[in-house]
Order: C-alpha cells, then structure tokens, then sequence
C-alpha cells in the first residue's frame, strides 16, 4: 500500500504556494488543507505572530526573510519534508518546521509529505 500512495502523491492536484503578503496564519492554514500536516513557520526560536504577513515578519527578524525572492515557494505531496522545510530557509530565510496533522510532533526530514500525512 505503501508504494502506492507513493505513486499517488506525484499526481495529486495538491500544490501548496507562498505569497509575501499572506498572513503566516493563512500558510499555515492553506497547507494543512493541501496537505493535512502542520507547519510551523518560526521568527528566531519563537512561533511567529499569525496576524503579521512574510512582509511585516521581515521587519521583525535578525534575519532578513527574502519578500522579493522572484520565485515562489512550490511544495508537493510527493516532495520529502526536509527538502520542503530547506526551501522556505532558500527562498524566504524562514525556519518551518512539518509537523504531524495534530501539530505536536516534527516530521522525519526524510519522508515525503504525503508519508508524513498518512502517519507513515
């Protein structure tokens, strides 16, 4: 069975993207509808405010989060957690973590988010 969602998760319709303006509450609700797991997007080691947009977070970082990065954040079931999570640190400069669809634990890095959806 396994195998076979696997193969599933390369074809499903499930594309999960970032906009800078969006508020961090409605990415993280946009990807647990995509994909039915938690993200957890950080400013430095603490949560970051969900009323705040990826614009207003970059003015409340050390870090600078890329806003004007030309190319969007493309996420799909099929794609390992780690990877997902490296994407936003490349495109953005935010920490994200994947965690389970309760919220509570962070995902392998090394199962897809489809696996990690499915509790495999």
């Amino acid at each position: 069975m396994g195998l076979l969602n696997n193969i599933k998760d390369h074809f499903k319709n499930a594309e999960f993207s970032v906009a800078p303006n969006k508020k961090v509450k409605t990415i993280c609700k946009d990807f647990k509808e995509a994909f039915g797991c938690t993200l957890a997007i950080y400013k430095g080691k603490q949560l970051a405010d969900g009323d705040l947009t990826l614009n207003q977070l970059n003015q409340k970082t050390s870090k600078d989060i890329n806003t004007n990065a030309n190319g969007e954040v493309k996420i799909k079931a099929s794609m390992k957690v780690g990877d997902a999570e490296k994407l936003f640190n490349d495109m953005y400069g935010l920490t994200v973590q994947i965690k389970d669809p309760a919220g509570k634990v962070c995902v392998d890095n090394k199962l897809t988010i489809g696996q990690a959806a499915r509790g495999e």
